[in-house]
């Protein structure tokens, strides 16, 4: 059998912190107003700062293309280099456009003379975890002997005040209330900024951990949900997506149709709840148990929904004490699709890990409901 191992992991969070304070002074006011709902969202995700690819007077520092470039290149010394690579995986849910794909701009970003496989994921936070789910098989396949997998964000741009301009100048055409609704401005205070690339390999590190890939388990509820998080798109009254391309020019305008939406009250019924029901197929599958876990990784998009997670996990009885619960949200965000990894990343470099340890991985998805958990071991 052939064995995958995660060798070395980098980030770039860019620029410097942003508080609470300083969200809405980066991002902009929204009609000259400010935001009704902030501080109730902010109070609770529990989030106290996080990373924006934007200075301080609101301009863009780093395309999401250059942002993952900043992570690759920490992954490579003078006894490994990018020309060494077979594979580049990248996953996002806010790629610089809609094409090329994602992958091929991170790769063009880097230059160089180095031709290789490529592999773009375009979703939201399982983006990351897809992307490095491909690049997993394709070693354990044989296909190749080692890969770069990137996951990366950079939503600060996208929820910029001055893209609802026009949908606010709409409104008060015809003396509707000069604020964007709940549902947009809900994921201004959520989502942040960052890059994590992984580096796979078929064999270990000779010096330090490595992380063996157990295994990596994805599986879609959209079957049974509507959407919860989209953009490019509007809900009909049915719950059905109407595309950009079916709405004219001023339709498009007029609901700020490219932003990011999230029916929070379809986000609060359904993702803990289908999220623990895909663990409880992996508990009978992998004959996982508590007791074998050392590190719990949960990406939460908020630490609202910590005490759902608890007692999910009791209802199908994996009891996973809060002393082996790791968690950086408060201190870096909700970086969507990179979320995954850069808690790997941290737990990773922290010094904390032994041989023999074993790490869970639980990454949840809104769009329409999808989940991944990996299990990964320190070797």
């Amino acid at each position: 059998m052939r064995n995958v191992y995660i060798n070395k992991i980098e980030k770039c969070l860019p620029n410097k912190p942003v508080s609470n304070d300083e969200m809405e002074g980066r991002l902009g006011l929204v009609n000259g107003n400010i935001s009704k709902s902030r501080k109730l969202v902010l109070n609770n995700n529990g989030i106290k700062r996080r990373y924006y690819a934007l200075d301080d007077n609101g301009n863009i520092t780093h395309t999401n293309a250059q942002l993952s470039k900043q992570a690759i290149v920490k992954l490579f010394d003078d006894k490994l280099s990018f020309s060494d690579i077979e594979l580049l995986t990248a996953g996002t849910s806010s790629p610089d456009a809609l094409q090329p794909s994602h992958a091929l701009l991170v790769h063009g970003e880097i230059g160089g003379s180095h031709n290789l496989e490529t592999m773009s994921v375009q979703g939201t936070c399982n983006a990351g975890m897809l992307s490095l789910k491909y690049a997993y098989l394709a070693i354990l396949s044989g296909e190749c002997s080692n890969a770069v997998n990137v996951a990366s964000e950079t939503v600060s741009s996208w929820i910029k005040a001055g893209n609802y301009d026009t949908e606010i100048d709409r409104r008060k055409e015809i003396e509707e209330n000069p604020y964007i609704a709940f549902e947009k401005d809900f994921l201004r205070w959520m989502l942040s900024d960052g890059s994590v690339a992984s580096l796979l390999q078929n064999k270990p590190n000779i010096n330090g951990i490595s992380l063996k890939v157990e295994w990596i388990d994805v599986l879609s509820f959209a079957n049974e949900l509507g959407t919860c998080m989209y953009a490019g798109s509007k809900k009909e009254k049915n719950g059905s997506l109407k595309g950009w391309r079916e709405l004219t020019g001023d339709e498009r305008d007029s609901i700020s149709v490219f932003s990011l939406k999230q029916d929070a009250r379809l986000l609060q019924n359904n993702i803990i709840a289908k999220g623990v029901e895909h663990l409880k197929r992996i508990i009978h599958k992998k004959k996982l148990v508590g007791s074998s876990v050392d590190y719990f990784l949960p990406h939460l998009s908020s630490m609202f929904f910590k005490k759902q997670v608890e007692d999910g996990l009791r209802s199908v009885g994996l009891n996973i004490p809060e002393t082996k619960w790791f968690t950086n949200l408060p201190d870096i965000g909700n970086v969507g699709a990179a979320s995954g990894m850069l808690l790997v990343e941290e737990l990773f470099n922290s010094g904390r890990l032994k041989p023999g340890e074993k790490i869970l991985l639980m990454v949840p998805e809104s769009a329409r409901f999808s989940y991944t958990y990996a299990l990964l071991t320190v070797v």
